[in-house]
C-alpha cells in the first residue's frame, strides 16, 4: 500500500504559500510507515519548529490499474475518507530553496492521518465533486475546504497518477488541502469533519 499526496490542488491554499499553480497534477509519496496509528498522539519531531497541519479529502483505490483513461477512473474507486499531512514547514522551506527533495518533511513517521472510517459516495449520497470538509483546532474552524475547488479532479488524478506507477488495491490518495494551513503546539487538538461527521481527532503531544 502506497500514499499518494497531490500538492496545490486548491488554488487559494497555493496563493497563501507563494506557490505557482501546477499545470499537471503535482504528486508525491509517503510510506506506509507514515500512517500514525489510530487513537495514538502526534508527537511533534525535535527536529522541525513549525509542523503544518493539512486537512484532506482521501480516496481510496479498489481496482488494480496502469494507464487509466480519465473516462474510465471512476470505476477504481468508490469510497471516501479524512486524513491530515503533516507537513514541517521550516524543513520543506530549506529543502526547497536548496533544490532537494522535501520527503523528509512530508514522510516521516505519523505523518499521515487517516480517518477510522470511510464512507461509500452512495452512502454519502453525493458524487466525488460535491463533498465538503473541514477542520477544527481547538473547537475554531480553521480549514474548509470542497471537492467542487480542486484544480484538478479525482478522476484526472487517477488518470495522471497511473500512466507513472500502477495503482494497487488499497492505494490512498490525498487529493490535496484547501487555504487555512497552519502550525501546531503541544496540547493541541485537532477534529476533522467530512460532510459534519466527525472522522478523527489527533491530540498533538
Amino acid at each position: 500500500m502506497k500514499i499518494i499526496c497531490i500538492g496545490r490542488n486548491y488554488a487559494d491554499h497555493a496563493k497563501e504559500l507563494k506557490n505557482a499553480l501546477p499545470q499537471e497534477p503535482l504528486f508525491f509519496l509517503k510510506p506506509d510507515s507514515a500512517i500514525l496509528p489510530a487513537h495514538n498522539p502526534m508527537f511533534i519531531p525535535e527536529w522541525t519548529t513549525d509542523l503544518h497541519y493539512e486537512v484532506e479529502l482521501i480516496v481510496k483505490v479498489k481496482r488494480l490499474g496502469k494507464y487509466i483513461d480519465e473516462r474510465f477512473a471512476s470505476s477504481y474507486y468508490d469510497s471516501v475518507g479524512l486524513g491530515i499531512d503533516f507537513t514541517a514547514r521550516d524543513v520543506q522551506e530549506q529543502c526547497k530553496t536548496k533544490g532537494h527533495p522535501w520527503e523528509k518533511a512530508k514522510a516521516f513517521d505519523g505523518s499521515a492521518v487517516v480517518s477510522k472510517s470511510f464512507f461509500e459516495l452512495t452512502t454519502l449520497n453525493k458524487p466525488i465533486n460535491d463533498l465538503s470538509f473541514h477542520l477544527e483546532k481547538n473547537g475554531e474552524r480553521v480549514q474548509e475546504g470542497h471537492t467542487s475547488a480542486m484544480l484538478f479532479s479525482v478522476d484526472q488524478i487517477i488518470a495522471h497518477v497511473s500512466q507513472f506507477m500502477t495503482l494497487k488495491i488499497g492505494d490512498l490518495i490525498f487529493t490535496g488541502t484547501p487555504a487555512g494551513v497552519g502550525p501546531v503546539s503541544i496540547g493541541d487538538q485537532l477534529t476533522g469533519y467530512l460532510e459534519d461527521r466527525a472522522m478523527f481527532q489527533v491530540n498533538i503531544r
